[in-house]
């Protein structure tokens, strides 16, 4: 799942000093290397100019070395090598830069030198910034509303997954027997009825309401007093629990949250908006990628005996069966005895298959698929009929996910490993509901890059 996206605050503000640190590196750089000719450099020679590509070039290499990824960088050593391996990128990209438009150098040794002092910059002050935003007295202070197991389940996974970012300081209940006592870790720390009072106590930053029942329960005046005094945010369990982690709980889950979702006008603006945007990126790609699609139909034929192509039936929007279009990375026998699940290491998968799979070239020729308007760029996997009808016994809400085109990649895709199991694909339709309420073109561009970056290093691929 996306950091990025789900602690933008957090993230713009590690972005935009990172591009403060990057500016001074090199401003620094170009004073060491042209001392008293530096002026002249920046402004007349736009030196200026030079120095934003540096930090668009650097703040991209961080991006796709996961150094936006908050909560994978709590290890020092890991951070430090992240960062050694980013600068190395940025070096290579700059170099390629350099010769396709020599104009850019700002003069000899100068983005070098930057990068020198850059790397110990940053280092620096990741290490510091990592250190205050997991430091206990800059987390949010969380007041729970509820003393049920649906409170303890989110209490649970904010100290889990969640601790530099917030602190839960107890829980708030209506039964007088229950205070003091510890559910988890925090204990229930005031009633129902003095909400105010409790709120004030335990200087709370947010409350969030996690009642089991909230009919005859929910203390409505003193949370509207607390609203309109604007002395804490106040959120709904599920609202707080989707925006946490980019994706929807089906437990108890109501199908007003997808209902009254979004504007159904702007809802068809942009459905007409992506349909134009998918003609012409499906065209463009096949335009692009026809020499990798004529090599790899070669080595495929080369590889193994078979066709180039294979079709097979998936489910897309409204439950309507089409034919997805791949090339063919298994043997001809792969299913013999009926469909199954691919696997990690999969004996099915030829030689070219492999390479295909990890580079996602399999999946170009559904491009064609898109033109036709049977898929779009972005949207749920397809999965086939057999596993559907199974699938959809087994999981509620699972049909909800035809309600949108399928997608060549997805949410689902980025935040979460390939499905292959009854419990993957409920994780799987938590995201792809998370996205099927919060689509947008926003959204759609996170999921693009991350796409990308995926394709890249090769991850996730089955």
């Amino acid at each position: 799942m996306s950091i990025i996206f789900r602690s933008p605050l957090r993230t713009l503000c590690l972005v935009g000093s990172e591009a403060i640190l990057t500016y001074i590196s090199g401003m620094a750089a170009l004073y060491l290397r042209f001392v008293s000719e530096w002026r002249d450099v920046f402004f007349n020679q736009r030196g200026w100019a030079k120095i934003i590509v540096l930090i668009l070039v650097v703040e991209g290499s961080f991006y796709l070395f996961d150094l936006y990824e908050l909560r994978s960088l709590s290890d020092p050593r890991k951070l430090q090598l992240s960062i050694i391996q980013a600068t190395g990128l940025s070096a290579i990209v700059l170099a390629f830069i350099f010769y396709v438009f020599p104009q850019t150098k700002l003069g000899h040794g100068v983005f070098l030198l930057s990068l020198m002092l850059m790397l110990g910059l940053m280092t620096f002050w990741r290490l510091f910034a990592t250190w205050i935003l997991a430091h206990p007295r800059f987390a949010e202070r969380v007041l729970i509303i509820g003393t049920g197991p649906s409170a303890v389940s989110l209490a649970a996974e904010l100290l889990q997954n969640h601790k530099g970012r917030f602190k839960v300081v107890g829980f708030v209940g209506d039964d007088p027997q229950l205070l003091g006592k510890s559910l988890i870790n925090p204990s229930v720390v005031g009633l129902v009825s003095d909400l105010g009072t409790v709120v004030r106590a335990h200087r709370s930053d947010r409350l969030i309401v996690a009642l089991e029942d909230e009919r005859g329960k929910l203390p409505l005046e003193q949370l509207l007093a607390l609203k309109l005094s604007q002395q804490v945010t106040i959120e709904e369990s599920p609202t707080f629990y989707e925006r946490l982690n980019g994706k929807i709980s089906t437990k108890g889950l109501r199908p007003s949250w997808l209902i009254f979702s979004s504007n159904s006008r702007q809802r068809r603006i942009y459905a007409r908006f992506r349909r134009l945007a998918d003609i012409v990126l499906a065209f463009i790609g096949l335009t692009i990628s026809l020499p990798v699609m004529i090599v790899t139909a070669i080595a495929i034929k080369l590889d193994s005996p078979g066709p180039v192509f294979y079709r097979q039936e998936r489910v897309g929007r409204g439950n309507q069966i089409f034919k997805i279009i791949k090339f063919r990375s298994m043997k001809v026998t792969a299913e013999m005895d009926g469909p199954v699940w691919a696997s990690k290491i999969d004996s099915r998968v030829t030689r070219i298959g492999r390479i295909i799979r990890k580079l996602r070239i399999d999946e170009i020729p559904q491009f064609l698929n898109i033109l036709h308007g049977e898929m779009t760029f972005i949207g749920p996997r397809p999965e086939r009929p057999e596993f559907v009808q199974w699938l959809e016994r087994e999981i509620e809400y699972y049909s909800q996910r035809h309600l949108v085109k399928p997608g060549l990649t997805g949410w689902a895709q980025i935040c979460y490993q390939y499905g292959a199991s009854l419990e993957e694909s409920k994780e799987k339709l938590e995201y792809d509901l998370y996205y099927i309420k919060n689509q947008s073109p926003l959204l759609d561009a996170v999921i693009l890059l991350e796409t990308a970056k995926t394709i890249i290093f090769g991850k996730g691929a089955r």
